[in-house]
């Protein structure tokens, strides 16, 4: 968790101990605000103390047994602020993958030019329905978050049409070793590889593949996705991170233009999406 986005959280529940001690009603304690709530009073100590991030239905709860409701849109839009950046994974799918994909392509449709880099799946631009089926499975069932899986899928793919729009560009690296994941059965993956030798070619598609075997200047890390050029988003197990900052946003794309000297392109990327594509069927 970066330090600004903990800074925040701890402001905010400092906020919040502000709240609990000086409402109308006189000062409240931890205990009996708890109460009030019904919530354990740990929960209290651990939003005061920047150790739990509120939600909004938190937020409003505590204005409103603090006796200053009026503060709640003041709590929220402070929430908001920090959430922007680091956005946890059991927030943005508590209702289903479906709302995400909704949210991303609303965001991809502003954009024009996307870098992309994945090391682990194939971009999701790029995926068939089968193939982020299963992704959509394993993860809903890692996250423990509501299946949703065929709208999630039937959202994925209506986000693809951005690709057949002119003027947009998708330039995306790919690592040899996402090819080989078998994240979904042999047969999925061999026709995601199909899919993938087709897209080469394409005016509005630049695909790299990097090799298990070329020299690297810098380590694979996370994937991420430059959208323009004015947002960076990444990922990992818990969270998506959102950064707009002029220092990220160059730091990215230099990882990117780094990464992109390794990869093959052209007729050298499809024939080595055919190489891995016979494994699967030798």
């Amino acid at each position: 968790m970066s330090t600004d986005y903990q800074q925040a959280r701890e402001a905010l529940g400092a906020r919040l101990r502000e709240l609990r001690v000086s409402g109308p009603g006189g000062r409240l304690t931890g205990t009996a605000l708890a109460q009030q709530l019904g919530w354990p009073r740990s929960k209290i100590s651990k939003l005061e103390n920047g150790r739990q991030t509120a939600t909004p239905e938190d937020l409003r709860a505590w204005a409103e047994a603090t006796g200053l409701p009026e503060a709640c849109e003041e709590l929220e839009n402070r929430l908001r602020g920090f959430e922007s950046h680091i956005r946890s994974w059991r927030r943005q799918l508590a209702a289903g993958h479906r709302p995400v994909q909704e949210n991303w392509s609303a965001e991809v449709s502003r954009s024009t030019v996307i870098h992309a880099w994945e090391q682990a799946v194939v971009p999701g631009m790029l995926q068939t329905a089968e193939y982020a089926r299963h992704v959509f499975t394993r993860s809903a069932e890692l996250q423990n978050s509501p299946r949703d899986t065929e709208s999630a899928v039937r959202a994925r793919v209506k986000g693809q049409d951005w690709l057949y729009e002119s003027g947009r560009k998708f330039r995306a690296l790919v690592w040899e070793a996402a090819l080989h994941a078998r994240i979904c059965p042999p047969s999925v993956l061999a026709a995601q590889l199909d899919r993938l030798t087709g897209v080469i070619g394409m005016d509005t598609v630049e695909l790299g593949i990097i090799p298990l075997g070329a020299p690297l200047k810098i380590p694979t890390a996370n994937g991420f996705w430059v959208l323009d050029e004015r947002l960076v988003i990444t990922e990992d197990w818990h969270a998506e991170l959102w950064l707009d900052d002029a220092d990220s946003l160059a730091l990215y794309l230099r990882a990117w233009k780094t990464l992109r000297e390794s990869a093959a392109f052209g007729t050298d990327a499809q024939n080595l999406i055919r190489s891995v594509r016979r494994t699967l069927t030798a």
